[in-house]
Order: structure tokens, then sequence, then C-alpha cells
């Protein structure tokens, strides 16, 4: 019976629904953080009369008949809308305002991308982000600086001991991608690139389409969660109803296998 199977299919599409809602919802407050949705296709179909086919009486079938084999799990793509900004007043607080990501060195050498701007000072000044991973290009801060300014496009600023005029101490830059979706998520609010991300692009923020960079607010999810209710519901139901269709389909066989006794 094909509605046994079909049905199943519908239940695992439901369980990587509510996974991805899940985490969702998990996320609601790390910053940084883009949502996901999970994107499904359905399966091959089974041609039982193929539309246009000629009848006995030598007419043309206007439709066919074709029963389809149930749903697949085609991707899961993240969201990059603007998450909403939080005032944090900590001048290293950084949001990205627009397209944009801060580049990350790995200890290894390879470069990490984030959207989180939760960057402080290590013992030697140079800017971190909270796993200690330095920002590219490197920016650092005397110790003994007061006053440090980041303006939007970028610039670091401080006053130095001994005097009361701004010194400029480094340029943050910006990254981005052709198919930011195409990223590839490893945790720790970080993304590295991918065949389908495209190569990165780098250059000063509010230039030439990169974001402009917020000084002493974060950029907080962009998850909402009524929406992510309502597609906890909805994931709920379709889960319900396949169940039921297995129960039917059971019950089914169950009649046919009674006709023997």
């Amino acid at each position: 019976m094909r509605a046994l199977f079909t049905a199943a299919t519908g239940m695992e599409a439901q369980q990587v629904r509510i996974d991805s809602i899940a985490n969702n919802i998990a996320n609601v407050t790390t910053t940084g953080f883009k949502k996901s949705r999970a994107e499904f296709q359905d399966l091959f179909y089974e041609t039982l009369k193929a539309p246009g086919a000629e009848t006995a009486g030598g007419a043309a079938l206007p439709t066919g008949a074709q029963i389809g084999h149930g749903v697949t799990l085609a991707a899961i793509s993240r969201d990059f809308a603007q998450g909403e900004r939080i005032s944090t007043g900590n001048a290293l607080d950084l949001a990205v305002q627009g397209e944009g990501f801060f580049e990350l060195q790995k200890p290894g050498g390879e470069s990490h991308y984030t959207r989180d701007g939760t960057f402080k000072r290590d013992r030697d000044g140079i800017m971190v982000d909270v796993q200690g991973y330095p920002l590219i290009p490197t920016i650092t801060i005397p110790p003994d600086a007061e006053g440090i300014t980041i303006t939007s496009d970028g610039m670091v600023s401080a006053i130095l001991p001994g005097s009361t005029d701004l010194v400029q101490v480094g340029q943050i830059n910006l990254t981005r991608f052709a198919n930011p979706s195409g990223l590839r998520a490893v945790g720790q609010n970080q993304f590295v690139p991918s065949d389908a991300s495209g190569d990165p692009e780098t250059g000063a923020p509010d230039e030439n389409g990169f974001g402009g960079i917020k000084s002493g607010f974060l950029e907080g999810s962009n998850v909402n969660v009524a929406e992510e209710l309502v597609q906890m519901i909805l994931a709920q139901r379709a889960f319900e109803v396949n169940s039921r269709v297995i129960r039917a389909g059971d019950e089914m066989l169950q009649n046919a296998a009674s006709l023997s006794r």
C-alpha cells in the first residue's frame, strides 16, 4: 500500500521541520543568529497512464494518471535578514547595519566570518571575539588608551596618555558574499565559505554597498517567536494528519486480511 510509505515521508519531513524550528527558538537570544527554514519538494511519481497517451478508441488522454510517493527535504536555508539592534553602551560592541560580516582568524590561520560583534581587548590590547579569535585586520588598542571611539565607517580611535586628541589606532573592514545563504555554519556564531557562497569580498564599511558599523550596539537574533510558534503548530498538525493516514492504511490492510478468515 503506497499510502503507508508516502505518509511516512510526510512524518519524517515534519520532524525535520520541527528540528529547524526548535533550533530557531533555542537561539532567540543568541547575538547575530540567523534563523533557518526547512524547504521540501515532492518525490518521484508513478505513471499509471501517461498524459496524452492514446486510448483504445484512438483519443488522447487529457490528463493521464500519476501517483506521487511523498515528500523529501530539499534544503534548510538561512535567512540573513537584519536582526534588532540592542544597546549595550560598550564601545567595543559592534552591530553591522546592512550587508557584511566581521572576519576572524582561527589559530590555524583559517578565516571565519560572523555577525556577532561582541569584541574585547586581550592582554596585548588586540581586539578579539569572546572566544579569543582576533579580528582581521588586527587592531591593537594600547592598554592605557581612553575614550575609544568607533565610527560607522570602521575607524577605531582612542585618546592616548598625554594627549586630548583622538588618534586612529585601526580600521575595521567587512566581508560579504554573493550568496550568504551558501555559507556553512560551524557554530560559535561563525560561518565559513563554500562553493555555493562565492568568494569573500572585503571592503570598508559604509562604502560600495557594505553595511555601516554601530558602536555600542549588538545585533540580536532575527527569530520571531510568534512566527516560530505558528509554524510549530502547523508542523504538529501536519504530522498528526500523516499519522492518521498510516492508521487508515493499517485498518484497510487489517480488513483485507480478515476476508481470508
